[in-house]
Parts: C-alpha cells; sequence; structure tokens
C-alpha cells in the first residue's frame, strides 16, 4: 500500500512539472501581449489556469514583477502529503520545492 501510494504520488507530480514546465511559453506570450509580468493572473481569463491539468495542484502566483514571476503548484486533493510539497518555477528557469525531498528527486 505505501510503494502504491508513493508511486501515484509520483505520478501526481509529473502533473505539476508539465504545468511549470509550460510557464516560460505562456508567461512569454502574456509578456508580448501586456509589456509586463506584473499584471498576470490565474483561471478564467488570466493567462494561466488555477489548478494543473489533473487536479492534483493549485496553481498560484508570486513575486510578480514587470519582469519577474514565479508560478507555485501546492499539492491537492491526494497529493497532499507528498514529501516535494510545493514545487516552484520561475522566470530565470529556477525549479524549487518546499518539502523534505530534494529539487532533483521532485523535479
Amino acid at each position: 500500500l505505501r510503494r502504491r501510494r508513493r508511486r501515484r504520488r509520483e505520478r501526481g507530480r509529473c502533473d505539476a512539472e508539465a504545468a511549470l514546465g509550460g510557464a516560460p511559453g505562456r508567461w512569454g506570450r502574456s509578456f508580448t501581449e501586456r509589456s509586463t509580468e506584473a499584471t498576470a493572473t490565474l483561471g478564467s481569463g488570466g493567462g494561466y489556469p488555477a489548478t494543473t491539468q489533473n487536479g492534483y495542484y493549485a496553481l498560484s502566483l508570486a513575486n510578480l514583477t514587470a519582469t519577474t514571476y514565479s508560478v507555485q503548484a501546492a499539492p491537492a486533493g491526494a497529493q497532499v502529503g507528498d514529501s516535494c510539497g510545493t514545487m516552484t518555477y520561475t522566470e530565470q528557469g529556477a525549479k524549487g520545492v518546499t518539502g523534505s525531498l530534494s529539487v532533483s528527486d521532485c523535479w
């Protein structure tokens, strides 16, 4: 059971990786249209969805300025309690996690 749960969470992380990995393209288009990152939003009408495709993570934005952003994916549903915690991605391509596992283990 423990092994199955671990594998399910590892598969769930792919949901976050796909959403966060797509950030440069989405934000690049947003920046081109608006000439700023500071007004970026999530959800309907926003430049980015509020959840990952399969709903394993809730997305949020932080550190928004004219030229910077950080997209965060916080575990939701079956992913709550995942050892990676919240996964992050910045405009510089920096990846991060808040949990007990390393970035290389989670990404």
